[in-house]
């Protein structure tokens, strides 16, 4: 398996896509206009702690106020924020006893503001590199649950440990993916590196007094480096010297073995029309997205949830019905793992897969989706089909979906995804014109309206727009107004 990964930048917008075996598997948008959060350290002031709610606002300086709940506040010492309860569980102290109206609080934000909802905060702040998280607030070494190998584990946690001892530093930290087989060294200049950033975060919530933000995370061409998995990408093409140079530099410090990969682009065409990569986004906007066998799936994001159902469409198969379902599902447990991390949906999503008897058949569907979903750096966390044939899974969301980043609310139909009729707004200006007939002296009426309900008029609706000219004893004369929508006309008093 290989990686490609191509940056695309303009003035406004950097665009990253990550590309294996020439199919678009994830892309990320920046834009200085809308910048992601995530990641960035802010002296917040509580605006309002809410009791009810067992959560508070915070005022970091954005329009709308921030929200974070008791269960995310740390206090030092860490004993005192939770406490077991005789079951075992942990019973998190109420926000009350935490934050109080005025308080000032460094906050991180762990989610970006999404639709109506604020930005999502935490007070246990961590700070990330290469290999390592740091925990400035806490002493735990943990490491990454991908992290497999229990030799690994142990050599990782024992190396780390004498790290932070030796620093005199009482941090903790946790170990990422990508720190597997690290050496000493590596991981010891990976601590330095965050050890001097903390130093340097400190020193300027020290200068501040009031609400500021502290720490930024990197931009979205340098925070990919960081993040990604070197051992798959072979090559990395940026369109735009300054970022080439700038993650060079990087990388340089601490990706060195990814250096002699970044390459400036300077083809001819356009960086995101190699592998179809803008095809492939306008594709990604679709509810509907075609498989290769002839079925379909259809994508519909609500406020709550994202429902995504499966269908054989044209797929007939070679053998039984029962194998083509199976067949078709398989397909679409695949494409459905790759559309998520496309288009960036999280939260809860429901999948209707089509029914399958057989429950090896069921097992083998879900365990495709769980594969397909391992390689996926969101935490996502699947149930089992439920006697509706129905699976229920959750994917961590931080940032705004690609529809979200892309799109905006459709003027005509106010995101409802649908109008009238032109037979329905037919019906509605007979009404109308009733009111205004019984309502104003006039001889003469005319009718504003959208091409489409006009021809409806004129032709199929003729005869009833004449039974009413005799009926209120008006002249009607019809006018095509070309920037109303099909759902918008007037009635106008001649």
């Amino acid at each position: 398996m290989s990686e490609e990964i191509l940056v695309n930048v303009t003035p406004r917008e950097t665009r990253v896509a990550v590309v294996e075996n020439g199919v678009l598997q994830e892309v990320q948008i920046e834009r200085v206009a809308r910048r992601g959060l995530v990641g960035g350290i802010f002296k917040g002031c509580v605006s309002r702690v809410m009791p009810g709610m067992d959560a508070a606002f915070i005022d970091i300086g954005l329009e709308k106020a921030a929200f974070i709940h008791a269960s995310d506040v740390n206090t030092l010492p860490r004993s005192s924020q939770s406490v077991p309860a005789e079951d075992g569980e942990v019973v998190h102290e109420a926000i009350s006893n935490l934050l109080h109206d005025g308080q000032q609080v460094l906050v991180q934000v762990v989610k970006d503001q999404i639709g109506t909802k604020g930005a999502r905060l935490t007070t246990n702040i961590t700070v990330p590199s290469r290999y390592l998280v740091l925990l400035p607030y806490s002493s735990d070494v943990r490491l990454s649950a991908r992290l497999e190998d229990e030799e690994e584990r142990e050599r990782l946690s024992e190396l780390m440990q004498e790290l932070l001892d030796g620093s005199g530093k009482k941090f903790g930290c946790i170990l990422r993916t990508a720190a597997e087989s690290a050496s000493k060294e590596e991981l010891r200049r990976d601590l330095d590196f965050l050890l001097r950033l903390w130093d340097s975060i400190v020193e300027k919530i020290g200068k501040v007094t009031s609400v500021a933000e502290v720490y930024s995370d990197l931009p979205l061409a340098v925070r990919t480096l960081r993040d990604l998995n070197t051992d798959d990408v072979e090559n990395i093409y940026i369109d735009s010297r300054e970022t080439v140079l700038n993650v060079k530099t990087f990388a340089e410090k601490l990706v060195p073995e990814l250096v002699g990969r970044i390459q400036r682009y300077t083809g001819a065409r356009p960086i995101f029309d190699l592998h179809g990569i803008e095809d492939e986004l306008e594709k990604a906007l679709r509810r509907k997205v075609m498989l290769k066998s002839g079925g379909h799936l259809v994508f519909d994001q609500t406020e709550s949830m994202t429902t995504v159902d499966v269908n054989t469409g044209g797929y007939i198969g070679n053998r039984n019905l029962e194998e083509t379902i199976f067949k078709t599902n398989l397909e679409s447990a695949l494409a459905i793992g790759r559309q998520l991390k496309l288009r960036n949906l999280g939260g809860i999503i429901i999948i209707d897969f089509i029914d399958m008897a057989e429950e090896e058949h069921k097992r083998q569907v879900l365990r495709a989706l769980e594969k397909v979903l391992e390689k996926d750096r969101a935490k996502t966390q699947i149930c089992e089909v439920s006697p509706l044939g129905l699976v229920e899974m959750t994917r961590k969301r931080t940032h705004e979906s690609l529809e979200h980043i892309l799109c905006e609310p459709c003027p005509t139909c106010a995101g409802g995804g649908s109008i009238k009729s032109s037979q329905t707004v037919c019906y509605q200006l007979f009404r109308e014109i009733m009111r205004v007939a019984r309502q104003y002296e006039a001889d003469e009426l005319l009718v504003l309206a959208s091409q489409s309900v006009v021809d409806l008029l004129v032709d199929e609706e003729s005869d009833i727009l004449a039974e009413l000219e005799e009926f209120t004893k008006k002249t009607i004369k019809l006018q095509v107004e070309t920037l109303y929508t099909q759902e918008q006309f007037d009635v106008v008093l001649l």
